[in-house]
């Protein structure tokens, strides 16, 4: 009985084995273009942010993050008017590299917004699977207008020995309300507490946006956030 556990045991492993070097072969196959996968099962395929989400988006927005050349590369694809910004720092040492200017009609955004290429793709991706949605389904109409405080200001969190805020790199973008196709305004500040639509709708676009950004702080987190969503692509994996 010993030995046939053992027999067994050691074809498994053998087993196991032939299907790493499947695996293995199938993925050199896929990444170097001799055989194509449909864009659902291709794990090396760009980001498509008009596409609807699958089991590999949250990989596939990661790779954005780490790669600029390829997030520029799909901001073109979908579409999302863009320019590249020439590298910048100051005495401070906030450095500003591989970041993009959005245009002032590449999104729902009232005004052009200068960010690392990971928040405009996230942020292209908020707006088509988080935002819209969300306005349609708990206020039966589409967002016209996204207000927000601004991505690039270099300054530290707290005091003159704490660390950078993502801010330092444009590596955030803060958003204190929303006008609504008919005029409405929603803000933080004022819609955010109770059970209304209106809160509903700014709860949905916190818990969705945690899915795209890595960071999302909203007023729950701290009274600094009461009228305003922080998101971020930080080092920290926050949802508050």
């Amino acid at each position: 009985m010993p030995r046939r556990r053992s027999l067994i045991a050691l074809a498994l492993r053998q087993i196991a084995f032939l299907c790493l070097l499947a695996a293995l072969g199938l993925a050199g196959l896929v990444a170097s273009g001799h055989l194509v996968l449909p864009y659902r099962y291709d794990p090396f395929a760009p980001l498509d942010l008009r596409a609807e989400p699958d089991w590999l988006s949250a990989y596939r927005l990661s790779r954005l993050k780490r790669d600029p050349e390829l997030c520029r590369r799909v901001l073109t694809q979908a579409e999302i008017a863009h320019r590249l910004l020439p590298e910048r720092s100051t005495p401070e040492d906030c450095r500003l590299d591989g970041a993009v200017e959005l245009s002032s009609g590449a999104s729902s955004l009232n005004d052009r917004i200068t960010a690392q290429c990971g928040i405009a793709a996230g942020w292209a991706l908020f707006e088509n699977r988080v935002l819209q949605p969300a306005a349609r389904q708990h206020l039966g109409q589409e967002v016209r207008r996204t207000l927000h405080l601004g991505t690039y200001v270099c300054r530290r969190i707290g005091g003159l020995e704490s660390r950078f805020s993502q801010h330092a790199t444009a590596n955030a973008i803060d958003i204190t309300g929303f006008v609504l196709a008919d005029g409405r305004r929603i803000t933080l500040l004022r819609d955010w507490a109770g059970d209304g639509p209106e809160a509903r709708f700014l709860r949905a676009l916190r818990d969705g946006a945690c899915g795209i950004f890595e960071g999302v702080l909203g007023p729950e987190f701290n009274a600094a956030h009461a009228d305003h969503f922080h998101f971020d692509n930080g080092p920290y994996r926050v949802c508050r």
